[in-house]
């Protein structure tokens, strides 16, 4: 399986996204503001990937702390987390991830545990939350796999692969399930501009694996329906308000409302730590905007002439009605979101 990220007694390695699909090359981070500079600069990106960094580089903040008390200890602690928080503002599992680490800290803390005994607890936590990453992908992949037919046409739009997650990944997990189901598939996959996520990494992750793979420019999908190419789309998504209003990689709302056009089924995969039941709808969910050199260049080659204003959100929102379902390591769950999203967090997850 690709070794997206993983815990070592040197520091947290992953594999650097930005040099695929030319370069497989692991970048070591050191200290925690290393990890936060890799989130942020987009060595390792995907939300629940990030999710997973964020939580082994509070592990390595603490691991590194000379405190000799858990009051300063619990100060630099916070000061980590802060800088964690502030690296990327969409995905909600980077910040779930972060509660989770700060609930590991207190139940410690509370309990009495030296210094030792929480660095401890905490490194423990972060490597689980890796752990249960890659066996809520595989869940992931068995339940989305129901849905996909044999010899089935299937667009993607961004990577939701074993890059952006912790291995196997969410909507590619999905694809993979049908292919080791014995399932014959081809996947089209978005090239997805401006960071080219689709024809640098999911084209690489599915040609690695044998999956039968076209790469297509991102305005060619609704002429790929209007052919009858396309049998259905999965993608993922960074977060999931409580609505059911999904955001993910900028593009995704035009390509659901190509599905909806050309009566595609339109299915969203993430695992449940992607759903915020906090946020109400997508109109409360904070778009990231990114440097404009990742529109105006590609390389070092200039796109677009000086003097022209540029705009890079980084996702967008799709709205709900155009969703066919939401495939979860809980289950599938289908409309009215609102009801069966809420259910879901009530009854935990069931056996794919």
């Amino acid at each position: 399986m690709l070794p997206t990220i993983d815990w070592t007694d040197a520091g947290v390695v992953m594999i650097d996204q930005r040099k695929l699909p030319r370069r497989e090359i692991y970048v070591q981070c050191r200290t925690a503001p290393e990890v936060a500079r890799a989130i942020r600069t987009m060595v390792i990106r995907g939300a629940p990937a990030i999710g997973v960094a964020a939580a082994m580089g509070i592990a390595l903040g603490v691991r590194q702390s000379r405190a000799t008390g858990t009051a300063k200890l619990a100060a630099e602690f916070h000061k980590t987390c802060e800088l964690m928080a502030a690296t990327r503002p969409t995905a909600v599992n980077l910040f779930w991830a972060i509660d989770r680490m700060k609930r590991a800290f207190a139940s410690a803390a509370q309990a009495g545990a030296s210094v030792e005994e929480i660095k401890g607890r905490l490194a423990a936590e972060a490597k689980l939350i890796h752990d249960e990453d890659l066996a809520s992908c595989r869940a992931i992949g068995a339940y989305g796999a129901t849905l996909v037919p044999d010899g089935a046409r299937v667009l993607t739009h961004c990577n939701a692969g074993a890059l952006a997650t912790a291995g196997y990944g969410t909507a590619l997990g999905v694809i993979r399930a049908a292919v080791e189901q014995g399932k014959r598939l081809t996947v089209i996959a978005d090239e997805t501009r401006p960071f080219l996520q689709g024809a640098r990494l999911t084209a690489w992750e599915l040609v690695r694996d044998g999956i039968d793979t076209t790469v297509i420019t991102d305005n060619m999908a609704g002429w790929m329906m209007r052919q009858g190419l396309v049998d259905l789309v999965v993608l993922g998504a960074d977060r999931i308000a409580a609505n059911g209003d999904v955001a993910n990689k900028v593009g995704t709302y035009t390509v659901a409302v190509l599905a909806k056009a050309h009566q595609v089924p339109f299915y969203s995969v993430a695992p449940w730590s992607t759903v915020d039941l906090a946020t109400p709808d997508g109109a409360h969910i904070t778009i990231e905007e990114r440097p404009a050199r990742e529109v105006t260049h590609v390389g070092p080659t200039q796109l677009v002439p000086g003097g022209a204003k540029v705009r890079n959100p980084a996702f967008d929102v799709t709205p709900h009605d155009l969703i066919t379902a939401i495939v979860t390591d809980r289950g599938i769950f289908r409309p009215p979101y609102s009801e069966t999203l809420r259910a879901g967090a009530q009854t935990g997850p069931s056996a794919p």
